[in-house]
């Protein structure tokens, strides 16, 4: 069934280093070659689908929390992390995942993620966190 939602991408480029500039200010240096983290956000009528694609880590970590706390995402009853093409996670990215659950659970929404590639679900299985969040099959699935 095709999606009539609205997807709206964002983009973390790996080697995020600064520079100071001649004035003082900070300026980021990216590597355009090099994408790390990018987030698909749709907007469906009854959820938001957050789609991770690269890798969740300690850079791309970040992203991730601003996102969750977007004033779109806080309107949505239901927010669902698709994981299904997230390569690598580590501690930063599965911390930034248990408090988007906690921050969803707070505000009273349903939350709730795809199972992901064989790290992702390595790492869940390792950390003990399986039991403890819904994972679904497809970020469609209707919720009951």
């Amino acid at each position: 069934m095709p999606s009539t939602g609205c997807v709206m991408t964002l983009r973390y480029w790996a080697y995020g280093h600064h520079t100071e500039s001649s004035s003082g200010a900070n300026i980021p240096i990216v590597a355009p070659t090099s994408e790390h983290l990018r987030i698909d956000v749709r907007s469906e009528p009854d959820r938001i689908v957050l789609a991770l694609h690269g890798e969740l880590d300690l850079l791309g970590a970040p992203l991730l929390q601003q996102e969750i706390e977007s004033a779109e995402i806080e309107a949505s009853g239901i927010v669902v992390l698709d994981l299904e093409d997230l390569q690598f996670i580590d501690s930063a990215g599965l911390r930034i995942i248990l408090a988007a659950h906690e921050r969803s659970r707070q505000n009273g929404q349903e939350f709730a993620l795809t199972r992901g590639t064989d790290q992702v679900q390595r790492l869940f299985a390792i950390a003990g966190i399986g039991e403890h969040l819904r994972i679904i099959l497809s970020p469609d699935e209707l919720f009951v």
